[in-house]
Order: structure tokens, then sequence, then C-alpha cells
């Protein structure tokens, strides 16, 4: 479409030519005309004055030079989602229907417009709301709970007594309510304790690819609405996820730890067990929390700690091989003054 319906459609304010024809959205090293593209981050200023984008965006107080129109927005990262919906090839939905290759219990109640796609399995006592995509392979056990206008990718397992709100999306070869990690040892020996919870996915929920949600040991593995969960996540039995928080991939996250609204933990952030973390606290990547961490608190490194502690202990074990050579020198200096004084 034409850059100045673009801009328009992206609540931006255009400066400059609005005729270039924008066909797709690239990084600024690699955009080529008919491109557009995107300055989030400020470091990337030299990128954008070397850009062969057609157009870029920007955040509305940016300063700079573009050889290129700008569109100024108040949020370019939802300028980019909207532009990648608006620019991006549509992929074709599934029709509604079960697929002949399908395995569907008996009684199990599925809503308009589902679709159940080749080699799935539902099992008894599944529910499937309306308009909901079950892709290649998925697994539905006993008694599961899907909402309305949910997408199950290729191979998901929804284990037994699960429930899924509406317009979820759970990507390839996730797994939800598989087994707990319970065991007691008695005589040398392991055994298992038996899982007979649940989990519950709120609304609007995302879950990435190969991640694992365990049901509760007793009781309820709880996702709340909004959460964002990226791939490789593992999630222990009875953990409570507030609203809106997001994770990055590989976050590992131990059994019953409570863990609040709005929260972000960075790629590989391990949290131990029975723990609670605040309303709105941020976890920097590969951080290792062991204790409970208050509302509102950056935290980073191992063991984690508030980020200017955090940085102040770094700076000062950067001094040590410093110190080292200081202490040294005035061993040797006081070695001398010993000396001098024994002699005299």
């Amino acid at each position: 479409m034409k850059l100045t319906e673009l801009a328009e459609q992206i609540e931006g304010t255009l400066e400059g030519d609005g005729n270039p024809e924008i066909t797709g959205i690239a990084g600024l090293d690699d955009a080529r005309p008919g491109d557009i593209s995107f300055m989030i981050n400020p470091k990337y200023a030299a990128a954008l004055e070397k850009t062969q984008a057609s157009a870029a965006v920007v955040e509305r107080k940016w300063e700079g030079t573009s050889p290129c129109p700008v569109v100024r927005v108040d949020n370019p990262d939802k300028a980019m989602a909207l532009c990648a919906t608006l620019l991006a090839p549509e992929i074709p939905k599934p029709e509604p229907g079960i697929h002949e290759t399908a395995i569907v219990a008996e009684g199990v109640k599925i809503g308009d417009g589902v679709s159940v796609g080749p080699y799935c399995v539902i099992r008894a006592g599944a529910e499937i709301g309306p308009r909901t995509i079950l892709s290649a392979g998925c697994y539905i056990g006993h008694n599961v709970k899907i909402g309305a206008d949910c997408v199950l990718d290729p191979h998901v397992v929804v284990r037994h007594q699960v429930k899924i709100g509406n317009r979820t999306v759970i990507h390839d070869g996730a797994v939800v309510g598989g087994d707990g990690f319970g065991n007691y040892r008695e005589a040398g020996r392991w055994h298992k304790i038996p899982q007979i919870g649940t989990v519950e996915v709120g609304d609007d929920v995302e879950i990435g690819s190969n991640t694992t949600i365990d049901r509760a040991r007793f009781g309820v593995t709880k996702i709340a609405d909004g959460v964002k969960i990226d791939n490789l996540v593992q999630i222990g039995h009875n953990v409570q996820i507030g609203e809106n928080t997001a994770m990055a991939g590989l976050v590992g996250i131990s059994g019953s730890t409570v863990v609040g609204a709005n929260v972000m933990l960075g790629g590989q952030v391990g949290v131990g067990g029975h723990l609670k973390i605040g309303d709105g606290v941020i976890a920097g990547g590969k951080s290792g929390i062991s204790k409970d961490i208050p509302p509102g608190t950056f935290v980073f490194g191992y063991p984690a700690l508030p980020y200017k502690q955090y940085v102040a202990n770094h700076h000062s074990v950067s001094r040590i091989p410093k110190l080292k050579e200081q202490i040294t020198a005035l061993e040797r200096r006081l070695a001398e003054l010993e000396k001098m004084i024994g002699k005299g």
C-alpha cells in the first residue's frame, strides 16, 4: 500500500514523500526499496542513516537524520505489529470440520466452526469451543475443556481435565498438564507421588513451542489471562502465574512458586520452589532467584540481587586485581621500612 495509507493505518505522522509503495518489512540493515523498517532503539541510529528502506518508523521524540521518509508513532513495537498484520501474506486457515483420519470419542462436544486436523485424537468428555483450530497430530485428553477461537499448532498435547480459556495460542510440541515432578525416597529408591491436580490456562495466553506446564500435585497449576510464554519454558506443579506476565525462552519455575502480574523474566531465568515474586518484578537473563522478590524490583545475577546492588558488587569484584597489586606494593614497601628500622 502507499506509505501515506500505511502511516494512517498505524496512527503515525508522516514526514516526507508519501507516494512510495510499501510491499514488505525488514530490518534497517537488510531493507531494500519497497520495505518499511523500524528504529526502536536509539543505538541503531547509524543503521538508519545508511538504510535503503523506503520508509522508517521512529518514536515521536526521535531526533536525527534519515535518508528516507519517517513515520513518527507513540509505540514503535505496536506499529511494527500493525504493519506485519497489514503487509504479511495471509496464511490460509483450515476449513471447519473433522479430518477423516482424526479419532474423536463419542460424546465429545465440538462447537461451530471448529477445525480438527489430520491424526488428532480427542478423548471422551472433551469440549472444544467455537472456531478453535486443532492442527495435525494434537492430543486432547479426557474431560479437557478448550474455549473459543483457540489455535493449537501441530503435536500439541493437552492432558486430562485441563481447562484452556478463549483465544489462547499453543505452539508446536507444547505439553499442558503432564505430571509434575513429584517423588519420595525410601530405602535408597525413588517412588512416584501421584499428580492428581490439573492446569487452568486463561484467556489470550500464548504458550511457546516445546514448553511444558505440569499439572498440580493436587489443586491447580494456574496461568492467568494475557500471559505470554516463550519456547522451551518449564513451569512446575502448582505454580501460579499472574496476569500479563511474560517470560523468555528457557525459563524454569520450580513447584508451588507464585509469580505476580506484569512480571518479566528474561531468558534462562531460574526460579526456586515455594517462592513469591511480586507484581511488576523484572529479572534479567540468566538470573537465579532463590528467595522472595518484593513487587516492582529489578533483579539480576546469581543469586539474583537488586540491580544496583549487583552492579556495585560487580564493580567491586572487578577492582580486585588492582587492589592485589596495591597490596603487594605496600607489603614490599613495609618490608623495606622494617629493614631500615632494623639497621637503625
